[in-house]
């Protein structure tokens, strides 16, 4: 019953090997289950919501982040790909680095944050309706993700416009056409330009959205009555031509599939459907779990426990605190953790998933990228660079550390005078690098000193105003 419960792909299993030494204990394992978003624009911060996140990302608690811009994560490209660099640099095993970047009121990088302005989906497929043109947005919006670290799209979204008022969907024109077939072919191009620059694509929302009259974030969400199976061909065309990296399942309730639950916490969607029936055999992923169609109806631990059982890999939140202002990571591996050793959830559940994200990482971040930080390339001495230099503005200075231990990095000008600390922590294993902007000092020569317990390094910079 088990294992017909929570199918584990045994070709997924021995395809996915860790270096000999490496080990990975099950919290970790349903820490990879779990994507959590942050407030802040900078690790190098102290904040409770920072200090949190860097301590579960050392302890491989998370699978992955979330950037948005209300959580001032985004804000240009500069800072972006820094946030990026630093994230994974914290991260004990490799981080998906998400946002919703599918074009028009959704998408998070624009002009606002340095980037440009896109067009809806719908502009793309029903008013303009051109291969080049949504080809051509795709491609330029994998650039910036590319450029900036992140590795994953919310997106794109296959709902078929079925009611072009629908809140969610065809009111802000996330939906290609109100043609199935259509959308399958405006999905395919996009997931494809994404491939060609490496980014892992979300196709959302399964079963389909595209036909309800109400909101799923706000409430209760039911399109019994107006979804029909049309709507499953955007899904079934890039399952069939295994280009679906991830797919999204939406917080949505049909009768006609489950009576009870939506699909999202249903084991007959989720599984039946999704799995063997369509025979998709990536990552599934909630939409955000404390959207009102989840948390007005079920309960925190509740909502966890069913969605797992319904055979879903990735947990969504918006957030990385609980209701007790404590690590949210922690508490959901902490419910996992127990539900498991009780029976509830069964560890093949854990184990399946735990096996497709580290394919999914080993696939677009690189064989040695999966390996845990104990088995990872570590540099044999300690050094210090920066580029650009000479700088006009900002230069970001790189370090290298063989071993963990205290760090201080401090700037000096020549006649001796400390005028920044960049950094005074302790510091793990890696490579790391740090943004510099002196904007009240005036142009000249000044000197980097990198200090750990057993070497000092120095790097001279100079300013050109």
């Amino acid at each position: 019953m088990i294992l017909k419960r929570c199918v584990v792909s045994i070709l997924l299993i021995l395809s996915f090997q860790f270096n000999a030494g490496a080990q990975v204990t099950l919290r970790q394992k349903i820490g990879q289950m779990i994507i959590v978003a942050f407030t802040g624009d900078s690790l190098g911060k102290r904040t409770a919501s920072l200090d949190t996140l860097k301590s579960d990302l050392a302890e491989g608690l998370i699978g992955g982040v979330t950037y948005y811009t209300w959580s001032n994560n985004l804000k240009n490209p500069a800072q972006i790909s820094l946030l990026s660099s630093q994230l994974q640099q914290n991260a004990k095993i490799p981080l998906l680095i998400a946002t919703d970047q599918e074009g028009g009121s959704v998408a998070r990088l624009g002009a606002s944050n340095g980037f440009q302005s896109s067009k809806t989906a719908y502009q793309l497929g029903t008013i303009i309706n051109k291969e080049d043109s949504t080809r051509a947005q795709a491609s330029m919006m994998a650039g910036w993700l590319r450029q900036n670290g992140i590795n994953t799209d919310y997106a794109p979204d296959a709902d078929v416009n079925v009611n072009p008022m629908s809140p969610a969907i065809g009111a802000l024109g996330r939906s290609f056409s109100s043609k199935p077939d259509s959308v399958a072919a405006h999905v395919g191009w996009f997931i494809d330009e994404m491939h060609k620059k490496n980014i892992m694509t979300t196709v959302k929302h399964f079963p389909g959205h595209g036909s309800a009259t109400t909101d799923s974030h706000l409430g209760f969400t039911d399109i019994s009555t107006s979804w029909t199976t049309q709507e499953l061909i955007p899904f079934q065309s890039v399952i069939s031509n295994r280009t679906a990296d991830i797919v999204m399942m939406g917080h949505l309730f049909n009768r006609s599939l489950d009576s009870i639950y939506p699909a999202s916490l249903s084991y007959n969607v989720v599984t039946n459907i999704l799995r063997k029936q369509l025979g998709f055999d990536g990552i599934i992923i909630t939409d955000a779990m404390n959207m009102g169609a989840i948390t007005q109806n079920y309960g925190f631990e509740q909502s966890i426990v069913l969605a797992i059982k319904a055979g879903v890999n990735l947990l969504l939140y918006p957030m990385n605190f609980d209701s007790l202002n404590r690590s949210l990571a922690r508490t959901i591996v902490g419910l996992i953790e127990k539900n498991v050793q009780s029976g509830i959830i069964p560890q093949s559940c854990i184990d399946d998933s735990y096996t497709r994200i580290m394919n999914l990482k080993m696939k677009y971040l690189g064989v040695t990228a999966v390996h845990l930080a104990n088995t990872m390339s570590l540099p044999k001495d300690i050094t210090l660079k920066n580029y650009p230099n000479p700088f006009n503005a900002e230069t970001i200075l790189q370090y290298e550390l063989p071993q963990s231990g205290r760090i201080q990095l401090r700037i000096y000008d020549l006649l001796g005078r400390e005028v920044s600390v960049l950094k005074d922590e302790d510091a793990r294993q890696g490579t790391y690098t740090v943004r510099w902007n002196p904007s009240s000092l005036s142009s000249g020569v000044y000197i980097a000193v990198l200090t750990t317990r057993t070497s000092i390094v120095k790097q001279k910079l100079v300013l050109m105003k």
